[in-house]
């Protein structure tokens, strides 16, 4: 699949958690921030978009406009400081603590011309490949901050949106930035707990801890 881009949106308010800096939060000993850095590693260039304090070198940081803008107004910014040729880039929530270069690898995958699967989201021809691949979870529900898209499909979305918002991409859903794509539905089919598991509270975070000893 050759190489690709990671974008890691940091940004969130944590409401539920009391405002703390969730991704900031320890599981097995490291940050959930650095725990989805590492799991992309190789990626070029990873980008974490949001407050953050040290990184691992090479990590490039930006913040959304406006700052706690939302998921869309991240990944466009996180976007912005990618190579214009830039073709796949993995876009990912900073509270997947259980997230592997593994299950990255199985997304990139089915991002393959080759691959053949299921689709959501619109029919595929041989003008239209798929614009993305995500984890689904097992009631069907797509984890779409846990997946790899083409870059140009994420631009042209955010294109389309800011028309519609006149201009602004605070406060637009991701699922309104996914509308019309053809996306890989991946169901978690490896060893070990589902990358997709995000951490929304703090038992969520004890959870996560358990997995991860």
């Amino acid at each position: 699949m050759g190489t690709y881009a990671a974008v890691v949106l940091a940004g969130g308010a944590a409401r539920r958690m009391g405002g703390v800096d969730k991704p900031a939060l320890p599981v097995g000993g490291r940050s959930m921030r650095d725990r989805v850095l590492a799991a992309v590693a190789d990626a070029a260039p990873r980008v974490l978009v949001g407050p953050a304090g040290a990184v691992p070198p090479g990590v490039r940081v930006t913040r959304e406009d406006p700052p706690g803008g939302g998921p869309v107004a991240a990944a466009a910014a996180g976007l912005a400081l990618l190579d214009p040729a830039a073709n796949l880039v993995a876009l990912l929530a900073a509270d997947l603590p259980l997230l592997t270069r593994a299950a990255i690898g199985e997304l990139l995958t089915h991002l393959a011309p080759s691959h053949t699967g299921p689709v959501g989201g619109g029919t595929v021809g041989l003008e239209r490949l798929p614009g993305g691949a995500c984890f689904v979870d097992a009631d069907g529900r797509r984890q779409s901050l846990c997946g790899v898209w083409r870059v140009t499909a994420l631009r042209a979305g955010m294109d389309r949106l800011a028309a519609e918002r006149g201009g602004s991409l605070a406060g637009a859903p991701v699922r309104a930035l996914l509308a019309g794509l053809v996306v890989r539905e991946v169901p978690w089919s490896g060893d070990g707990p589902p990358p997709w598991f995000d951490c929304d509270t703090d038992e969520d975070v004890r959870r996560a801890e358990e997995w991860a000893r």
